[in-house]
């Protein structure tokens, strides 16, 4: 069995044989692990809590109040445990748990900086000692015996991990409702999506379940999540942090990093796994909110004309204004690209990786593709592919060429302000695998808008918890950069920060 990886079903090329799967093979058994199932909805939304919960406290915190001894890694283990049992049953954003394998860990990881701190790594990802599904029920029982190569950053720095969390089948889609798990739902408002696909993750990190929680995106999977959720997701640049081994796709749109509560977590955590090759400078040892005011690109209109809500208008206009108050230039800005051509291609070079997540599970699973082994949204994007597979070469270059085309909308400007989505979290099973799929596509195009060009450019980006609607539902902002202002964007998040603090925006289930 050939190890599964995002960017592995992600290589593109001309045609079906030229997609080939990376080369590590783990080892495969298959015993039964708790499967959550779909939560009870509540009613409605109820109104935020505004300040920061007594005992709340976010990574970095802890992780000296545990080198100090104040604390100790296991009675934060059992802490987290506990939250977990408390709400995930309303959540159901777990896949596996690992409870047993941390509370033994704990004490005993390695000494890194965030040593005996509790997290969850994303269900798309290996962690050995548990389980991969990547979100499909081909793949249930997987054990891959091996770590990631950003998980494996991750243990050197001493985490504990508890199990893996949500997301849907292989990351395919905007909403984590895999078919294996059942829906994942969102702690603001349980009737609604978490997002996807670092969802599970997300909604933990939300409910103060744990400080932070590992997450990938390959056209928004951190982003979009942060952004209904209301926490802080930064996609890094293409390179700036360990993703594959040494096999890249031919356009490099995946990567791997956190959700969390704090920018300071986001920060260390990124620090402390920057790959450090040359090609970007290391970040600096103690970064400060950003000094220099900064020309701001700001639009609300979607790249490829789909419509923006309202609300979610209205609240990117208020984060504009906040950016102006600070002294920030904010002007208008017109994409510097074709949207509708934009979504085509990227879309086509995302069927083909479903066309080889499908063709692996069957090769896993011994059963011939189709419905009884990936859900219709990925034989969907199978079909898609199937049908244009001469586009492929095509489709390539293009993407290839379009970072020196993202580019020139930064000749004026330092950074770019859009909504992350079109809309705050849409309501459970709009966005689920099973719509029929010509529906299902245009609202994944309508909801999932902003996000993919930085992912194609290799852009730095981030989702910032900067605004909530009326009903209480979180709005993200996304400030994005070119390739390499990841450093630019965590100090303008610093400011933010500072400015207009949510740390204290706890949503109605919550472990505090």
């Amino acid at each position: 069995m050939a190890r599964i990886t995002r960017r592995g079903v992600l290589l593109g090329g001309a045609a079906m044989s030229a997609l080939a799967a990376c080369g590590q093979t783990g080892t495969q058994t298959a015993p039964e692990a708790a499967v959550g199932t779909a939560a009870t909805p509540a009613a409605a939304p109820v109104a935020p809590t505004s300040s920061v919960p007594a005992g709340w406290i976010d990574g970095t915190e802890m992780a000296a109040r545990i080198a100090s001894g104040e604390t100790t890694s296991l009675a934060e283990v059992n802490a987290a445990i506990a939250r977990t049992n408390a709400v995930n049953d309303k959540l159901n954003a777990v896949v596996t748990e690992i409870f047993d394998r941390a509370r033994a860990e704990a004490g005993h990881t390695p000494a890194g900086p965030f040593q005996g701190v509790p997290t969850f790594i994303k269900d798309l990802h290996n962690w050995n000692g548990a389980e991969t599904w990547y979100g499909s029920r081909a793949f249930k029982g997987y054990n891959p015996g091996t770590d990631d190569p950003l998980p494996a950053k991750w243990r050197a720095e001493g985490v504990v991990v508890l199990g893996k969390s949500t997301s849907p089948e292989m990351g395919l889609m905007a909403s984590s409702e895999a078919l294996v798990t059942g829906e994942t739902c969102n702690p603001w408002d349980t009737t609604r999506i978490v997002g996807g696909s670092s969802g599970g993750a997300a909604a933990l990190v939300a409910a103060r379940v744990v400080p932070f929680a590992h997450a990938s995106d390959g056209g928004g999977s951190i982003r979009i999540p942060a952004s209904t959720c209301g926490v802080f997701g930064l996609k890094p640049s293409r390179g700036q942090l360990p993703a594959h081994g040494p096999e890249a796709p031919p356009v490099d749109i995946s990567v791997q990093h956190a959700v969390t509560i704090s920018v300071r977590d986001s920060i260390s955590l990124f620090r402390d796994t920057q790959v450090n090759d040359g090609t970007y400078a290391p970040l600096a040892a103690d970064l400060k909110p950003v000094g220099r005011r900064l020309k701001i690109g700001f639009t609300t209109d979607a790249y490829a004309g789909t419509p923006v809500a309202p609300e979610t208008k209205a609240a990117l206009e208020d984060v504009a204004k906040l950016c102006t108050d600070l002294g920030h230039e904010v002007v208008a800005w017109k994409a510097p690209f074709s949207g509708e051509e934009f979504i085509d291609r990227f879309l086509l070079y995302w069927a083909a990786g479903a066309a080889e997540f499908a063709q692996q599970a069957s090769d896993f699973s011994g059963k011939p593709v189709g419905p009884d082994i990936v859900e219709p949204w990925t034989l969907g994007l199978t079909n898609m592919f199937l049908s244009r597979q001469d586009e492929m070469d095509a489709t390539v270059a293009w993407l290839k060429n379009f970072e020196s085309v993202y580019d020139t909308g930064f000749s004026d400007i330092d950074v770019l302000l859009t909504p992350t989505t079109g809309s705050p979290a849409v309501k459970l099973g709009e966005q689920a695998p099973t719509v029929d799929y010509e529906i299902l596509y245009d609202r994944i195009i309508t909801f999932a808008a902003f996000t993919a060009p930085m992912n194609v450019s290799g852009a730095a980006s981030m989702s910032v918890p900067l605004a909530w609607t009326d009903g209480g539902l979180p709005v993200g902002a996304m400030f994005s950069g070119k390739r390499g202002d990841d450093q630019l964007l965590f100090e303008l998040a610093l400011e933010l920060e500072q400015a207009r603090p949510w740390a204290g925006k706890i949503p109605p289930v919550s472990a505090f």
